[in-house]
């Protein structure tokens, strides 16, 4: 497997990011050949196993179990489903028949998200819907169409919040997220001082195609496990924490279905080879990875991490997967002990797992604007729909 990780320290030579000696103009227009990291799924014939594989029965239930734990209530799935409905039921009557003195014309209106996804975390009782506006997105627009929303439900008490990418409809123990975009003939109307950011409105059209993407191609039940447990780890490990949904969502699918058979993978082997293909350098520079099924540019999903973020999930993902080797499932998944085990050296049965060091390092001089990029990105996370 070619050493990605070491070609990020931009050393020079064999295995370094500059490569050996060149002739004159050699360097020009030369073809971008991306590595294909080692993945035992994929060319299992090439290996003939000794011995029967063996199920791993134990991580399989705890995985359920996790799964189970991080499933919504059935009164938070309620409460969601009650309020996504009213809202949506306003919605549509406001998008057919628009009452006198309403300005706001609406073209469509979406759900996006977790919940339309079936992938949505226990204690976040929220939906998204992607509302298209007709008319200008104005701030004033925003907020007469989210009040019409909170005056026209008439029989719950509903609070109506504003935010950067629409607004929030809050109700006792659920929300809904309130996506705005509008019609593609008004998007060289816009102007920055009175519209919603242009940017922001291609995130909500983004967030209707991953959906899409999502219900006719990743619907199968161990794909949605798969990702509550990514989600969470996500969460629990830093090292994890760039990973935005729509990767983990793309990484389930492809640990699941992208298989020689063209079946699903038990959930045991899915979270196993998640973390293979992770700990192999799938998401580090001139790799392979994962192309963005939504994107006409077939970008790779990765490219949106920082070099440091990618290393990072690297040498997360390789000291997890060397503790999962060791039967260290519970403390992996949260059942037991913290996330100090990526960080800190420990002892499986009497063999010591070192955490894996990080191999790129921030030049000096672009240590100010990768810390500005930082920002803007995090708060572009906050928006992105889980």
């Amino acid at each position: 497997m070619p050493n990605i990780r070491g070609q990020m320290t931009g050393r020079r030579g064999r295995g370094g990011g500059f490569g050996g000696t060149r002739g004159p103009g050699m360097w020009h227009n030369a073809p971008f050949v991306p590595h294909v990291t080692f993945d035992l799924t994929m060319c299992e014939n090439s290996f003939k196993r000794v011995k029967p594989i063996q199920e791993d029965t134990e991580l399989m239930e705890m995985l359920i179990k996790k799964n189970q734990d991080l499933t919504p209530s059935a009164t938070e799935q309620a409460a969601v489903l009650n309020v996504i409905t009213k809202v949506s039921s306003v919605l549509d009557n406001l998008t057919v028949a628009p009452p006198a003195g309403f300005d706001v014309g609406i073209e469509e209106v979406r759900p996006v998200g977790s919940h339309k996804k079936g992938t949505m975390m226990a204690g976040k009782p929220e939906a998204d819907l992607v509302v298209v506006l007709k008319t200008l997105p104005t701030t004033e627009a925003i907020a007469m169409l989210g009040n019409k929303v909170v005056e026209s439900v008439t029989d719950e008490k509903l609070e109506m919040i504003p935010t950067p990418a629409g607004c929030d409809i809050k109700a006792p123990g659920a929300s809904v997220r309130i996506l705005i975009a509008t019609i593609s003939s008004n998007m060289s109307k816009l102007d920055s001082t009175l519209h919603l950011p242009a940017r922001v409105m291609s995130r909500s059209f983004v967030a209707i195609r991953h959906a899409r993407w999502f219900e006719e191609n990743a619907s199968h039940s161990t794909v949605k496990v798969l990702i509550r447990v990514l989600k969470d780890a996500q969460r629990r490990f830093e090292g994890f924490s760039s990973l935005n949904p729509w990767i983990i969502d793309l990484l389930s699918h492809y640990s699941v279905m992208h298989n020689p058979q063209h079946s699903a993978l038990s959930i045991q082997a899915a979270f196993r080879r998640s973390l293979s293909l992770l700990a192999s350098g799938f998401f580090l520079p001139r790799s392979m990875g994962i192309m963005d099924p939504c994107e006409t540019n077939k970008s790779r999903v990765h490219t949106a991490l920082t070099l440091e973020q990618q290393d990072q999930v690297c040498y997360t993902a390789q000291t997890l997967l060397r503790i999962l080797t060791h039967k260290g499932h519970s403390k992996i998944l949260g059942f037991e002990g913290d996330a100090s085990i990526v960080s800190t050296m420990s002892v499986w049965d009497g063999v010591v797992v070192t955490p894996s060091e990080k191999a790129y390092e921030i030049p000096t001089e672009l240590k100010e604007g990768v810390e500005e990029e930082s920002k803007e990105k995090a708060t572009d996370d906050k928006m992105e729909q889980q």
